[in-house]
């Protein structure tokens, strides 16, 4: 085995019992590794030191694939070294080669479960139950103690931008490390802010329907109540009022329009038979 408590040799005869159920509890890193493979023996010490610095809080299993290829095979291994992250008996994540530190850390930290991580989900069930403000509280002192958990300012600027404050979600995001910033989610929660922020000061939606049936040239209101429908998750509505816009008038606010419409995409993950019908038909009006 191993001298750690954290680390072990695994084999196909006990590889349930020290990686499937010991995910159910912590996340756990097995490392196909083999005698032959240099980039095996740059990595294992690696793993092998943060193993001890994070103690127990994710375990590592060490496969001999030489010695075990029934264990190969059946998770696919092309490459020595891949090192695969198992957590409630499922794959969730994997890289191959010999990674930097750094990188390992990185992953690690997606499947750890942090303090901070409790206190999101307690704010997550607090929201649920409508109770917004003891979900703001908890989000906030969630981010005070562990201001490096990025999940939690996500979290945050996701509430801040249902309850119109606009200026601090924004904020949130826009002060995230530059390599975050282009995440998706991150990308979905700016758009979502543009949306919601052009919608705050708009009329009602049966004021805005009245002035659209007596005047259907009206393109401020076909505007507004585009925004208003995809800020309440009616997306087609929206974005065929905001295309209905963009017909009569392509540069409509100078562009406000046709951005409306590249953040809907952006918000819809920018894939599905929705985005790529409204991209042929934008794609039309621009060329």
């Amino acid at each position: 085995m191993s001298d750690s408590p954290y680390a072990f040799n695994v084999s196909a005869d006990n590889f349930d019992t020290y990686v499937i159920q010991n995910s159910q509890q912590v996340p756990v890193l097995v490392d196909f590794w083999a005698d032959w493979c240099a980039p095996c023996k740059m990595l294992m010490p690696v793993l092998g030191k943060l193993a001890e610095e994070y103690q127990g809080k994710f375990l590592l299993a060490k496969v001999n694939s030489d010695e075990q290829q029934e264990l190969s095979a059946k998770y696919g291994v092309r490459s020595l070294p891949t090192v695969m992250v198992f957590r409630n008996g499922e794959i969730v994540d994997q890289f191959m080669g010999a990674q930097p530190e750094s990188v390992v850390r990185e992953l690690l930290e997606r499947h750890i479960e942090r303090e901070s991580d409790k206190q999101r989900s307690e704010a997550m069930t607090l929201l649920q139950a409508g109770d917004s403000d003891a979900a703001e509280r908890l989000l906030r002192e969630a981010l005070a103690n562990d201001p490096e958990n990025h999940r939690v300012v996500l979290d945050l600027a996701g509430l801040l931008i249902e309850r119109q404050d606009f200026d601090e979600a924004e904020s949130l995001l826009q002060d995230l490390p530059v390599d975050k910033r282009d995440d998706e989610t991150v990308r979905q929660l700016l758009s979502q802010l543009q949306l919601a922020r052009s919608t705050a000061n708009a009329p009602d939606e049966t004021i805005l329907r009245q002035r659209i049936e007596a005047n259907e040239d009206d393109l401020e209101a076909r505007y507004q109540l585009a925004m208003q429908r995809i800020a309440g998750g009616e997306h087609e509505e929206g974005l065929e009022l905001l295309m209905s816009v963009l017909r009569k008038d392509l540069n409509y606010a100078d562009g406000a329009a046709r951005q409306a419409v590249l953040d809907t995409f952006e918000l819809l993950g920018n894939s599905g038979e929705l985005v790529s019908r409204y991209r042929r038909q934008l794609a039309t009006l621009l060329y």
